[in-house]
């Protein structure tokens, strides 16, 4: 669905985005995360057309152009992560305003209004002033907005800054939602647990590159933490050491009083053989665990502990 090409963004000698090479396939939720200054909004603001690209290239489905081209536009719905000020418009005129923009019928407008309000938990908001609204019911009412004209991308930057967790959970179901309808999206997020829970695949950029991206399982596992077992051992520690040094596969990693902490490459098959021949070998064990890696541990680990 988006194919990006080498995208670059310079600032007189500093280089915004570097050579950014990238592509999220249909219906996919794509997770795109990375410290502040990394690069993310700024590719974001390209793939847009807000901002012109020093190079590079970019594909939406078969559109391949000039950056920002009409036809280009038409295919995206852009939800910022500042709403904007709209203190004389009720939540229809704001539709209604946005419909026109992209030269839709009036019945149309209203028509599609009503079901993507519904859509975003706000039908009943329809004749309320946008000003008065809360910050989460503004970034849904922008949702509603940027799904106006059936876009077949939808471009999110941090859509739950800011928001409370109330509101974040309703964003997060509105896009799972969107995802299990068919939408193709990619959201820029700092709430790293959020992204794990919901996007099939992830990006991670920093200093304007692109360190690593691909399906949520394979990125995760990079994680070492992934592949770390500790086995609580009440007897026969030594057999249980030699046996896994022996083991093709097993890194011993340490060797405490009652627990040894291995790392693996082998398959879950061959883990539960190796258990087998500890207890075999008269080896008493109290139980045994996997680490649990998640996104927080990958992002510190490719970014170098950058702030996020």
């Amino acid at each position: 669905m988006l194919h990006i090409n080498k995208l670059t963004k310079k600032y007189g000698s500093f280089t915004a985005v570097s050579h950014l090479s990238l592509h999220i396939p249909e219906g996919d939720l794509f997770g795109f995360v990375g410290p502040n200054g990394a690069g993310k909004t700024t590719t974001i603001r390209m793939v847009c057309g807000l901002l012109r690209a020093t190079s590079g290239t970019v594909k939406i489905g078969n559109v391949k152009g000039a950056v920002g081209s009409r036809e280009m536009k038409r295919m995206i719905g852009y939800v910022p992560d500042f709403f904007g000020v709209y203190d004389n418009l009720k939540v229809r005129e704001y539709m209604d305003m946005y419909g026109s923009m992209y030269g839709m019928y009036a019945r149309d407008i209203a028509r599609l209004t009503e079901d993507l309000l519904e859509l975003v938990n706000l039908s009943d908001k329809k004749e309320v002033y946008v000003d008065t609204l809360s910050r989460g019911m503004k970034q849904r009412l922008c949702v509603a907005r940027a799904l106006l004209h059936n876009p077949k991308l939808l471009l999110l930057d941090e859509p739950s800054s800011g928001l409370d967790p109330r509101a974040r959970v309703e964003m997060k179901e509105l896009l799972k939602n969107l995802h299990s309808m068919g939408k193709t999206i990619l959201i820029s997020s700092h709430i790293l647990s959020e992204l794990s829970e919901m996007c099939t695949s992830i990006g991670i950029m920093n200093h304007g590159q692109l360190i690593t991206s691909g399906r949520i399982e394979e990125i995760m596992a990079q994680l070492s933490g992934g592949n770390r077992i500790h086995i609580q051992i009440a007897s026969g520690m030594e057999t249980a050491v030699r046996i896994l040094q022996e083991h093709a596969g097993i890194v011993l990693e340490s060797v405490r009083e009652n627990e040894v902490i291995v790392t693996n490459s082998s398959t879950d098959e061959e883990i539960s053989a190796l258990i087998g021949a500890l207890i075999q070998n008269e080896v008493i064990l109290t139980g045994f665990y996997r680490e649990e890696g998640n996104l927080e541990s990958l992002f510190m680990q490719l970014t170098g502990g950058d702030e996020k």
